[in-house]
């Protein structure tokens, strides 16, 4: 491979803000893997935001690269998965799996897609350093003839339709709106652009925590849900404390503990165990051997989180700790407070990609 743009380069990123900032170029924020998709001829790779490859993961994407994108090219873009209508980042998941024979029946099963929002190198020219606005124009000329699943991401300068599109495209799935400044030149590892999020908050049941990898202080919250059927369901962690407060909740919780014996999660370290309920606990493809061992408490305190999205029956990313809630019951921490977004095609979504 001889691209004027080699592997690795870490991808352009996005700081957090509260509003649509004006007068730039808007996109949906997608919930999938972000990807640079190198193709030089019959090489395609896939690299990762890490900078780790997802070629021998995803085998349908590299054959869609073959067939829609320019010969010799540098694309930034999301690999997703649809099902129902919507982003499933479950299904996407599960493509990262050791097995080759597991990751092409699933490339059968559930298709993967390639949404491009970015041209990084077309032929033998870089284009990091053009303004976001023509390299937008070069990647609509790019992929005028791409067919799915390779899709062109909709870009929008017109922040009305761009507040429309982040109240509708959240019930298809994603997870907000990119601004990109017109005049942004493309700054591999840098947050230059800017993401906004939807943000809600619930009430969770704190029923154990994980420790620092620094020491006995408190790493994450352990949070639970209780489902329709009585059964508390772990939903996800906060984590970002500063070290102080690690230590105090530490203190605070140690009434708390108990024996595993008992707990409505004690069944953690059951693999049978996990295909019945979620819990906490088990080694998986994303643990990386890391020790997954956490403290159990009576879930007996609640507290509230900020959270953006679900994915599935879970929180997608950390939560927020936002603050204690003594006037809260445990038995009140149900998934029929979560408010859920009105349901929307993500067909619509991509029936709106076009030059301009």
């Amino acid at each position: 491979m001889d691209l004027p743009v080699m592997p690795p380069l870490k991808p352009m990123l996005a700081a957090s803000v509260a509003k649509i900032p004006p007068g730039m170029a808007y996109e949906a924020k997608w919930d999938g893997f972000r990807t640079i998709v190198y193709r030089d001829g019959d090489e395609v790779e896939l690299g990762s935001r890490t900078g780790k490859s997802l070629t021998r993961y995803f085998p349908d994407v590299v054959a869609a690269v073959r067939e829609s994108l320019p010969p010799r090219c540098v694309v930034d873009g999301e690999i997703v998965i649809a099902h129902e209508g919507r982003l499933d980042f479950e299904r996407l998941a599960e493509r990262i799996h050791p097995a080759v024979s597991r990751v092409r029946t699933l490339a059968e099963l559930t298709p993967a897609s390639l949404i491009a929002f970015d041209l990084l190198a077309l032929h033998d020219a870089s284009l990091l350093a053009s303004r976001q606005a023509e390299r937008r124009e070069a990647l609509e000329g790019a992929l005028a003839d791409a067919s799915p699943p390779v899709f062109l991401a909709p870009s929008t300068t017109d922040i009305g339709l761009a507040r429309e599109w982040f109240d509708r495209y959240e019930g298809a799935g994603l997870d907000g709106i990119v601004a990109k400044p017109l005049d942004l030149s493309y700054r591999p590892g840098t947050r230059a652009m800017y993401k906004i999020k939807h943000e809600r908050t619930a009430d969770v049941v704190v029923a154990g925590y994980r420790e620092h990898k620094s020491g006995p202080v408190v790493g994450s919250l352990l949070l639970g849900l209780y489902d329709s059927g009585g059964v508390l369901q772990h939903v996800g962690v906060c984590a970002a404390f500063p070290m102080k407060r690690r230590a105090e909740l530490a203190e605070e919780l140690a009434p708390l503990r108990c024996e595993a014996a008992g707990h409505p999660w004690a069944a953690w370290a059951d693999a049978a165990a996990h295909e019945r309920s979620r819990l906490p606990g088990a080694q998986n493809r994303w643990s990386g051997g890391k020790d997954q061992s956490w403290t159990p408490l009576r879930p007996e305190r609640v507290c509230e989180v900020g959270y953006d999205h679900m994915a599935g029956d879970r929180f997608r990313h950390t939560a927020r700790f936002c603050r204690w809630r003594p006037d809260r019951v445990p038995a009140g921490c149900t998934y029929a407070q979560l408010e859920e977004a009105v349901s929307y095609d993500l067909s619509e979504v991509l029936s709106a990609v076009g030059p301009g």
